[in-house]
């Protein structure tokens, strides 16, 4: 990550230096933390296609946070032209507290309106030495979790719904043992970040925590990028299938 970190900033240095040029059109694409590579790629795609296909220039704005506080940053003025969220609840509020999209946004475009999806899933340290498989192993007290926090992020809350989901299968209708483990679940986690790029940061760079729980998409691009095996991606038996809007 500290060489993806230096990368982006030499990369911002070198476009500060190019000759400054106005677009023919200019638009925001506004998305969640963990999206920034995945549009700044997209972004760049896009903007040849728009170019063959109408002979405009376009420089598209990219704008990342947390899901949650993107979603209320447009109701309070910001100047979205595209907005993808990661949960449902994020863009249902784009109409029903800002009169923003149509109440119809799902049927507009085809798998109502999700584009892509992922799963959750662990990174841990070179060669997994707390032996973290699955989401039991979560709970037990020499593990210390690093996960975005629920009341801002997406990705938190599908964290959480994942855990909820295994405790679900694990413990059936005994309620009582279902609230123990969400507890003691989140009662090993040592810092909720704001959103989910937050988190790999502190992972990362501050080397808090034994695992790293976020999108899949998310920690195979870290494992991907280090040699050696210095971070293992480690997918839970038990799966939560998220989809994006």
């Amino acid at each position: 990550m500290k060489q993806l970190l230096k990368g982006l900033a030499l990369g911002t240095a070198l476009l500060s230096a190019q000759p400054a040029f106005a677009a023919d059109r200019e638009l925001l694409n506004t998305s969640y933390d963990i999206a920034r590579e995945l549009f700044a790629a997209y972004n760049e795609e896009f903007a040849k296609h728009w170019q063959e296909k109408t002979g405009e220039t376009l420089e598209v704005k990219q704008s990342h946070a947390g899901s949650s506080r993107q979603a209320q940053a447009i109701i309070q003025g910001l100047k979205a032209d595209v907005a993808t969220f990661n949960q449902v609840t994020d863009i249902d509020i784009l109409h029903s507290r800002g009169d923003l999209i149509p109440e119809n946004w799902a049927e507009r475009l085809p798998n109502n309106s999700s584009p892509y999806y992922s799963t959750m899933a662990f990174l841990v340290r070179k060669d997994n030495p707390k032996n973290i498989q699955n989401w039991d192993d979560l709970v037990r007290e020499d593990v210390a979790l690093v996960m975005p926090n629920p009341k801002t992020s997406g990705n938190g809350r599908y964290t959480y719904l994942a855990a909820l989901g295994y405790a679900q299968d694990e413990f059936g209708d005994d309620q009582e043992k279902i609230d123990q483990f969400l507890a003691d679940f989140l009662g090993q986690v040592r810092v909720f970040d704001s959103g989910g790029r937050g988190a790999t940061t502190t992972f990362i760079e501050r080397g808090i925590g034994d695992a790293l729980l976020t999108f899949e998409s998310e920690v195979l691009n870290i494992a991907d990028r280090y040699d050696e095996g210095e971070y293992l991606v480690i997918t839970p038996k038990s799966a939560f299938l998220l989809s994006f809007r």
